[in-house]
């Protein structure tokens, strides 16, 4: 079992940058493809970026391309999300998540292929 706990979030004006942080718990971090998404009020949760087991393979959804990066620190048990260039549009809790793949390179993308899931921390960017 993986315990994730989100870090990082606050209020940022338009343009500027945020890094959230993900730490789990337990020594099989680096086993799990991890994932960021996000759920504004009275929306869907969508999914944001994804991260691979093996191999750095990710993929991000569309409107936070070229703007968010994600990567992980398996010595630390650490998954990062850096957002760049914030827009208001990108206000919203955002969680961190944590899935088994057989496929060492696959990225998961839906909510439902990911077992494990952080508390979210709030992200606020002001126009």
């Amino acid at each position: 079992q993986v315990q994730l706990v989100e870090s990082g979030g606050g209020l940022v004006q338009a343009g500027g940058s945020l890094r959230l942080s993900c730490t789990a718990s337990g020594r099989t971090f680096s086993t799990y493809a991890m994932g960021w998404f996000r759920q504004a009020p009275g929306n869907e949760r969508e999914f944001v970026a994804g991260l691979s087991w093996i191999g750095g393979n990710t993929y991000y959804a569309d409107f936070v391309k070229g703007r968010f990066t994600i990567n992980r620190d398996n010595a630390k048990n650490t998954l990062y999300l850096q957002m760049n260039s914030l827009k208001p549009e990108d206000t919203a809790v955002y969680y961190c998540a944590a899935g088994r793949s057989l496929d060492t390179w696959l990225v998961l993308t839906t909510a439902a292929e990911y077992n494990y899931w952080g508390q979210g921390t709030q992200v606020t960017v002001s126009s």
